[in-house]
Order: C-alpha cells, then structure tokens, then sequence
C-alpha cells in the first residue's frame, strides 16, 4: 500500500507532487506482490511513469546514466560539486530519492534531506521508502520512522530547511 505524508504538514500537496505519488500508484499492483526488491528495481519500475511526466531518471550506474544536480559553481560558471539524485524535474524544482533497506538502517535519509538541500535550484524533495523492511533478521517500520523524524524536524522549528517541502512516500 501507498502511503505518503507532506511536510510541512501545514502546507498541502501541490499538482506536481501529487503527479509524483500518482506514479507511485500506478505500480502500487506489481510492489504488493511480495517480491523482495532493491531501491533500483523499484526505479526501473516507476521510470517510464516519471518520464512521461518531464522526469529525468538514473538508468545505471554508469556515469552518463546518472542524473547529476549541481551544488557548487567555479569559475567561469564551472561545475565544481553536484550529487547524484535517482531523479529530477527541474522545471518543477523537485529531486526524488528511492530507498529500499538502507534508509533507516544507515541512515540514507538523512543524506538525502541534506544533499537536497545543498542541490541548487531544488525546493522540494522525494523520499520513497519501504512501509516495513524485514531485512537482518529484524522488521523495522521505516516509513512510520522517517515520518516521525520529519514530523520531529518539522515540529521542533529548530533547524530551517531551505526546501518549500518534502514528501514521504512508503511503499
């Protein structure tokens, strides 16, 4: 099942997020099958959705397959710094990260909430992330986790982030 959150919570979804969650929907079938899958898997499957929709998508690992986002300029409006994102639109300024098993256990997340933040010409992020991972033995909630670190972020006002929002996607 699809879930999502959007924070801040005060603010609601915009039509260009709810086109990402829409994409999630339409493979919502073929993820509930079961079928233990890596964040690139669950990649490939939302691919041609999120490119129909103006999305450029990683399609390897290969570096021209990466999709990279400018951080840092130099001189003579050189590149000097970018991170790689799973996918950008960049006319609607939003960056998406999938994540499968790493992003509670390792923390991914929160590498994604900063290299967005760092990303130029990016106000919004994506995070997908399993409902519940059952990885090493152990299930853990990961969806309900990020989402109650976000809401603690979001809450607690002591940190600014310099992102319109972020949403949480649990598949």
């Amino acid at each position: 099942m699809i879930n999502f959150q959007f924070f801040p919570r005060s603010h609601g979804v915009t039509p260009e997020i709810q086109v990402v969650i829409d994409c999630f929907k339409q493979i919502e079938a073929t993820l509930a099958d079961g079928q233990h899958r890596v964040s690139n898997d669950v990649l490939a499957l939302l691919r041609p959705h999120l490119e129909a929709c103006g999305y450029d998508v990683e399609k390897g690992k290969g570096r021209d397959e990466k999709i990279d986002v400018p951080v840092l300029f130099g001189e003579n409006n050189a590149i000097d710094k970018s991170f790689y994102a799973d996918a950008v639109n960049r006319e609607h300024r939003i960056v998406i990260e999938v994540e499968a098993g790493r992003a509670v256990r390792n923390n991914q997340f929160l590498k994604d909430i900063f290299q967005a933040c760092m990303m130029f010409d990016i106000e919004y992020l994506v995070i997908a992330v399993l409902n519940e991972y059952t990885g090493g033995g152990a299930i853990t909630h990961d969806y309900n986790e990020v989402k109650t670190f976000l809401e603690t972020l979001y809450v607690s006002n002591r940190l600014r982030l310099p992102l319109k929002g972020i949403l949480l996607i649990g598949y």
